[in-house]
């Protein structure tokens, strides 16, 4: 699985290489990734819409809830690695006591107990990493199945995709069973983006929209919340944290 996901990744920046330059200077492969924004849309509304509005119709919103403070307190365990090569020593001891908080007495991450504490969820990964060692965003992506990135990110994605197997592992060691979470994982994330699916359908270029939401949400979580004044707006201030 590990190696499947390395490989789409790899795969789509070749591709992308040899494709035709666009007229953005931050998407130079325009037309490949419009390409594959369209693959991945055929793909979400025959498989993954219905699934993820399937889960949500059934699930009571306390077990919604659960699902996703489970899955966000996993993904703690490469935010704290992320705060250490990055350097914030402050915020690795912080994140890594919402992790403990959260894996005792939220009974296993089941509950946020950390975020009534004041201990809020500030994710980071590698990609967040490598921007921070001065590496720079290159050029935008569309990854088939995985979505927006960067070719920065694209990387970044591939290295924390390996922790996180390797921490799946460590919690089942059934290869059936950790391809259950992971599948639950991408239903329950789907899930969580419902509500954003009529602003987008609305939006003239949902392609751009994306794009752009993508990017500005990136330099939002790359300057911990404050970005460059020429970044700083969003048209959409909440997906910047959200979508």
């Amino acid at each position: 699985m590990k190696s499947k996901l390395l490989s789409i990744i790899l795969l789509t920046i070749l591709l992308a290489g040899c494709a035709s330059t666009g007229n953005n200077p931050k998407d130079p492969y325009e037309g490949f990734n419009r390409s594959v924004w369209k693959f991945n849309k055929g793909l979400d509304t025959v498989i993954l819409k219905p699934v993820a509005k399937g889960y949500k119709a059934v699930t009571p919103d306390v077990v919604e809830t659960g699902v996703s403070n489970f899955f966000q307190n996993i993904g703690e365990v490469p935010t704290i690695l992320n705060d250490i090569l990055q350097f914030k020593l402050g915020k690795a001891l912080k994140d890594t006591g919402r992790f403990l908080i959260n894996t005792t007495l939220g009974i296993g991450g089941l509950f946020d107990p950390a975020t009534e504490f004041g201990i809020e969820h500030q994710p980071e990964d590698f990609g967040q990493t490598l921007a921070e060692w001065g590496v720079g965003d290159g050029s935008y992506l569309m990854l088939p199945f995985l979505g927006p990135s960067t070719t920065r990110d694209a990387f970044g994605q591939g290295v924390d995709s390996v922790v996180l197997y390797n921490l799946y592992d460590e919690l089942e060691n059934d290869s059936q069973t950790e391809i259950a979470l992971r599948i639950f994982d991408i239903v329950q994330t789907r899930a969580g983006l419902l509500s954003l699916d009529d602003q987008l359908n609305s939006a003239p270029d949902d392609y751009s929209l994306v794009r752009d939401v993508y990017l500005q949400r990136r330099q939002f979580l790359i300057h911990d919340g404050n970005p460059p004044i020429e970044d700083e707006e969003c048209e959409f201030e909440e997906d910047c944290e959200d979508f």
